[in-house]
């Protein structure tokens, strides 16, 4: 395997891995978000690119919880980073840069306290994927396949929630204008759904 070859190997697994299916799309796009907000900015690549494609894999069915009790209390973060670690050192990752991808999937969630630039970058990106329409078709397609969103009107809070709080929590000087414009479209949309639904969304 060449020295980039983990690369391929990484991409590979979560294809298959990434169920239900709509979620492998989330990891493609992270990595590109957090290296449009980067620029200009002094980052590793490879932890950026290891960091964004793993950083979700205790999310996936198969990796998760079966049951909807266990799956409201589990936090994903502890599993991925432990089979992260494995998975990628069994690929040829480069061994000195773990660390560094451990650092930016701990803290890649918005309440998290990023300590490195990668994290940053994450944790900014995975902000901007819960804006605009991004954000309103990854929040859609949980209504009815998860027991926490039963019907339309149960992501709405989600949704206000992105635009009224997390759209201000982005950091990076490369990632405020992109939260602002998602912002604005997301807000458009939850306006939209107010006048066409009002109280009758259900």
């Amino acid at each position: 395997m060449t020295n980039q070859g983990w690369r391929e190997s990484v991409v590979a697994y979560i294809r298959v891995e990434a169920q239900p299916e709509d979620k492998f799309g989330h990891q493609p796009r992270l990595y590109v978000l957090a290296t449009q907000v980067g620029q200009g900015m002094d980052f590793d690549d490879d932890i950026l690119f290891a960091a964004a494609w793993m950083h979700d894999l205790g999310v996936f069915l198969g990796h998760r919880p079966k049951d909807p009790g266990q799956i409201s209390q589990w936090d994903h973060v502890p599993y991925t980073l432990r089979r992260s670690r494995e998975l990628l050192t069994e690929w040829g990752f480069p061994p000195e840069k773990l660390d560094g991808v451990e650092a930016a999937i701990r803290y890649h969630r918005a309440t998290d306290k990023p300590t490195t630039v990668e994290g940053m970058l994450i944790r900014d990106a995975d902000i901007l994927e819960q804006l605009g329409a991004i954000g309103i078709l990854r929040a859609a397609v949980k209504v009815g396949r998860d027991s926490r969103y039963p019907n339309f009107s149960s992501i709405v809070p989600v949704l206000s929630n992105a635009v009224n709080h997390l759209a201000n929590e982005t950091r990076l000087i490369g990632s405020k204008p992109m939260a602002e414009s998602r912002a604005r479209m997301l807000r458009s949309f939850l306006d939209a759904i107010y006048h066409e639904a009002g109280d009758m969304l259900h």
